[in-house]
C-alpha cells in the first residue's frame, strides 16, 4: 500500500520530485568533483595542511615562488614535474595540495601527479591570488 501512495505523491508533484533530485545533486556534486581529484578551496586546503600535514606543492617557477609562497611550501616548476615527480614519491599516498598563481597550471599538474600514480592530490582553486585575497600568510 506504502508503494501506491509514493508512486501517487510522485506522479502528481512531479516537478517537486524534479526539484528535490536536482538539489541534492547539486549538493553532493562537490564532494564527487573532490573524489575525483578536483580543486578544494582555500578553507579545505588549510584543513588538509593542519590536520593531514598535507604536502603543498608550488609549481610556480622560483622567481614567483620567491615573491610569496604558502607556508612550507615545496617549489617543483610545472615545466620540470614529470622529470622530477620521484623528489616526492614518498607522498603517493598522501595529501598533496598543488599551488600555482591562479589554478590553472597546478589544474594539469595534479593531473600529471594523479598519472603517475598520486592518489590524494588536489588543486588549490585560485591559487596563490585566492590564498592572498583570503588574508592567508605568505612567506618569503
Amino acid at each position: 500500500m506504502g508503494e501506491v501512495n509514493l508512486l501517487k505523491f510522485v506522479t502528481e508533484h512531479v516537478f517537486l520530485v524534479a526539484l528535490a533530485v536536482v538539489s541534492g545533486s547539486l549538493l553532493i556534486w562537490p564532494a564527487l568533483r573532490r573524489s575525483a581529484g578536483g580543486s578544494i578551496s582555500t578553507l579545505e586546503a588549510t584543513l588538509l595542511i593542519n590536520q593531514q600535514n598535507a604536502l603543498v606543492l608550488d609549481v610556480r617557477d622560483a622567481a614567483e615562488y620567491a615573491q610569496g609562497h604558502v607556508l612550507n611550501a615545496r617549489n617543483l616548476p610545472a615545466g620540470e614535474l614529470a622529470a622530477r615527480a620521484s623528489e616526492i614519491d614518498k607522498f603517493k599516498a598522501k595529501p598533496v595540495i598543488v599551488v600555482c598563481e591562479s589554478g590553472t597550471r597546478s589544474d594539469k599538474a595534479a593531473a600529471t601527479l594523479r598519472k603517475q600514480g598520486f592518489s590524494q592530490v588536489v588543486s588549490l582553486g585560485g591559487g596563490v591570488a585566492a590564498w592572498r585575497q583570503a588574508g592567508l600568510p605568505l612567506e618569503k
